[in-house]
């Protein structure tokens, strides 16, 4: 289940990008609600093309590129391993961040977090209120196509805030640990609300799951 991999889901989901000598095919994850679960605040239409269009392509396109890329580890043609890294980051990357954010949302979200979480929050932005914004305006300031993220900093302790572009993996880009990503590629909002992002990122804070992210949050502190 997805939700049970909460820490460091860069490095379950993605081994075969290191090792690729017995891989076995990722696969499209399941969501764990109904496309329809989310709404108003995300319509049906949205989920159901952002999971079963969007996520399946990046998914179906890792594989064929880690396919190229054993090819290739056999053939010892580092040329052509070098060539398809930037595929094996966005396929890759796109497979991770969504196999994170389905489990990120919940028809019973919202609200606040509670616990260690909050207090955490507090501690790192002020309140919660201060961390909604930093977050908000990261999100609605990624230029072009991209993630806000809510990561963990393992070495500082510290909850940080970070934007990447595209569907570069923020564990694999900054060393970040993600506990809350919030996509903000156009097919994520774009039937519903148009060009109008901050629209967007105000209606999904209603459906936050919070537990899920405090999961992430508890296990990545041991």
């Amino acid at each position: 289940m997805l939700s049970r991999a909460v820490c460091g889901t860069g490095r379950q989901l993605a081994p075969a990008l290191g090792y690729l000598g017995s891989r076995q095919k990722h696969s499209l994850p399941d969501l764990p609600y109904d496309y329809g679960a989310l709404e108003p605040h995300i319509n049906a239409q949205i989920m159901q093309l952002h999971h079963s269009k969007h996520h399946a392509a990046y998914v179906n396109n890792l594989n064929v590129t880690e396919e190229k890329y054993q090819e290739a580890l056999a053939k010892g043609d580092v040329t052509a391993q070098i060539a398809l890294q930037p595929a094996l980051k966005f396929n890759g990357g796109g497979h991770i961040n969504h196999s994170i954010f389905w489990t990120n949302l919940s028809p019973n979200g919202g609200g606040e977090p509670k616990g260690e979480l909050l207090e955490a929050i507090k501690r790192d932005f002020g309140s919660f209120e201060k961390f909604k914004e930093k977050l908000t305006a990261a999100s609605v300031g990624v230029q072009g196509s991209g993630w806000g993220w809510l990561g963990f900093n393992k070495e500082r302790g510290q909850l940080q805030i970070a934007a990447c572009p595209n569907q570069d993996p923020l564990q694999g880009t900054t060393g970040l640990i993600p506990l809350l990503g919030i996509d903000v590629w156009e097919h994520a909002y774009y039937l519903q609300y148009k060009n109008v992002r901050p629209d967007y990122l105000k209606a999904i804070w209603n459906v936050i799951n919070w537990e899920n992210v405090t999961e992430r949050y508890m296990a990545c502190k041991k």
